[in-house]
């Protein structure tokens, strides 16, 4: 039997880059699962439909992660179809590079309402319908902890906070069996930071590597907390950085 089998997990930006290979993972391990969408309905059925064409069963839901009510519609909608909840990935993120000098607060508010307070709301929606021994899985990013690369400092600071909430929220529900934990990506080959061009050089230069990641990379580590062999891992910050922050 898949380890994720009779498993419901909602993926967070599921869309497109990193949640879009969780959610095909999640999917190819035995999970049913919903992922949320900002736009882009062509690129969310896409996934579905290659979920589906595996072999899996998804669900795609539009919601903003900055719109509290589209994102507490989507976790009952998540429940309502796939009759439980026992994974979240909150996947859904931004990053506006530039010098902070430069940033605007309009920019700030937006990368704050996205990376921080989506979480927050997403996993409070989430928590009322999870069950005992469940996992909810936050998608930092390795620059929470160190920062070499200028300008992501709003970003890196979001990317901070949900470490710490990671590490507090694990010590709450604890009792409940559900495992909270915190995975802190580095570079990784995506439509949004492409593994080529004068962005990519400083962070490739970084890693112990030289490369940068993959998305199945990064999936391959939050399919492995979302199972049963993770159960004693709880309120970690799993960095797949390829050594960026060694």
């Amino acid at each position: 039997m898949s380890k994720l089998a009779n498993r419901v997990a909602l993926v967070t930006g599921g869309s497109r880059g990193i949640g879009a290979a969780i959610a095909k993972r999640l999917a190819s391990d035995g999970a049913s699962v919903a992922i949320t969408y900002a736009k882009d309905a062509t690129a969310a059925s896409a996934v579905v439909k290659a979920i589906e064409l595996a072999g899996g069963k998804a669900v795609a839901i539009q919601a903003d992660a900055a719109d509290t009510k589209a994102v507490n519609d989507a976790v009952e909608k998540a429940v309502a179809t796939l009759g439980r909840l026992d994974v979240l990935v909150n996947n859904a993120g931004t990053a506006i590079p530039k010098k902070f000098e430069e940033t605007t607060l309009e920019e700030m508010d937006r990368m704050i309402d996205i990376n921080l307070r989506g979480v927050f709301v997403t996993t409070q929606a989430a928590l009322k319908h999870m069950n005992d021994g469940g996992r909810i899985i936050n998608i930092g990013s390795c620059v929470g902890e160190r920062l070499m690369t200028p300008g992501l400092v709003p970003y890196a600071a979001t990317k901070g906070a949900v470490k710490m909430f990671t590490q507090g929220l694990s010590r709450e529900v604890g009792n409940r069996g559900i495992t909270v934990n915190n995975v802190q990506p580095g570079p990784i080959d995506t439509d949004l930071n492409p593994a080529a061009g004068d962005w990519a050089t400083p962070q490739k230069a970084a890693t112990a590597l030289d490369r940068y990641g993959s998305v199945d990379e990064v999936a391959a580590l939050v399919s492995f907390v979302a199972g049963p062999e993770s159960s004693y891992i709880t309120g970690a910050n799993l960095t797949v950085d390829g050594g960026t922050n060694a």
